[in-house]
């Protein structure tokens, strides 16, 4: 029987970008499946008094160019040559999410992988509406009935809700993965998420 990697994701994380396609690639080599729950990390911070790495981090003496390191090594070994931290980072998601929660769970890995390498490689302003449109369009999606849709209230609940949810499960942070029940937190954990997978 397959396994599914649940994926708490939201779009302001540069690590949400760094493991999408090394996670992809995992869950295709043992035949699992990947489930994005769409949560806001803003709120996930204010619920659980975490904060960005590059701003907690700040004052410990080398620890915020030790991430660099480790970033490079992990951009490295998966080829992920194109990722640019975003000049806006960071930038406020909410409608990006908003607009993730309200679409079908299977579209949604579409409309991650139209707005990632926008983001991530090609500096997209995240808040920028009519950019944001386009490219939406031009993937093969109804730009205006997103954006209509990411202020219905059921939807901001719904956000709300996922959000509330991942804290209360152990989430901190993106990106999280639940597999068979277990936590496992950032990119770094994909080692543990292949024994996971492999274990019968």
């Amino acid at each position: 029987m397959s396994k599914t990697i649940e994926l708490i994701f939201d779009f302001v994380s540069p690590n949400a970008y760094l493991i999408w396609q090394p996670l992809q690639d995992l869950a295709e080599k043992y035949g699992a499946t990947v489930a994005i729950t769409p949560a806001f990390l803003g709120g996930m911070h204010k619920l659980t008094g975490n904060a960005p790495p590059f701003i907690r981090d700040a004052e410990v003496k080398g620890k915020n160019e030790y991430a660099m390191l480790e970033l490079g090594r992990f951009v490295t070994k998966h080829g992920l040559s194109k990722f640019r931290m975003n000049p806006k980072f960071p930038f406020n998601t909410i409608t990006l999410q908003r607009m993730l929660v309200a679409l079908p769970r299977d579209k949604r890995a579409g409309f991650i992988e139209a707005l990632l390498p926008a983001i991530w490689e090609q500096g997209l302003d995240a808040t920028d509406a009519d950019t944001l449109g386009k490219i939406l369009q031009d993937s093969g999606f109804d730009a205006e009935a997103l954006f209509a849709r990411a202020q219905d209230p059921a939807i901001k609940q719904a956000l709300i809700d996922n959000t509330e949810k991942a804290v209360a499960r152990g989430a901190f942070g993106i990106p999280t993965m639940f597999v068979d029940g277990e936590i496992y937190f950032g990119k770094e954990r994909l080692g543990q998420i292949e024994e996971q997978l492999a274990a019968p």
